[in-house]
């Protein structure tokens, strides 16, 4: 393995653990990693960000020569693809990813722990038609079919990982990759 790409899309279902590896990547690796859910997508009193409005804070953020971002939504995944230059790819089965987000889920409710520029998350919200949980449901297939089709014809370098313990060890191979070089 050479040197670590330093452009670097973090993709998965809602679940996977994108923000978590996409964090400890740019920890480990010194490249700045960017929330997609606090810079481009959410205000605070859960205001979603106009569609124009991402896609240009994404065009200026992918403008950048060195990053990480933890996700990419439809809206402005043309904007940032051709930017790239690997797409780490969370292909876990459903259980995996949703018994964390299930996890998480509850357990923000029940501490209120600010997430998304100071968003909380509610029972309330949990169970709602607009619930996180839901929209695992609603965009699992399509997530799922997207890192697929990108690994098995990439524009850009794809690493699929199909479970958490390879993503540790790929992790842990990255990193002392980029410490050796630096």
């Amino acid at each position: 393995m050479g040197s670590l790409p330093e452009r670097i899309v973090v993709y998965g279902v809602t679940g996977s653990g994108k923000t978590t590896l996409a964090r400890r990547l740019a920890e480990r690796t010194g490249l700045p990693w960017h929330s997609v859910d606090d810079d481009l997508a959410w205000e605070p009193g859960w205001i979603a960000v106009a569609d124009e409005e991402q896609r240009r804070r994404i065009a200026r953020l992918v403008a950048e020569d060195r990053w990480v971002i933890d996700g990419m939504f439809a809206k402005w995944r043309d904007i940032a693809v051709p930017r790239a230059e690997l797409i780490v790819a969370l292909d876990y089965p459903r259980w995996v990813s949703l018994s964390r987000l299930v996890r998480r889920t509850v357990v923000r409710c029940v501490t209120r722990r600010p997430v998304c520029n100071g968003n909380v998350e509610t029972l309330r919200g949990m169970f709602s038609g607009d619930s996180i949980i839901v929209w695992h449901f609603r965009s699992f297939a399509r997530k799922r079919r997207t890192l697929r089709d990108w690994d098995a014809d990439p524009g850009v370098p794809v690493v699929r990982l199909t479970s958490p313990r390879a993503t540790r060890r790929w992790l842990d191979v990255a990193a002392a990759v980029e410490t050796r070089i630096v």
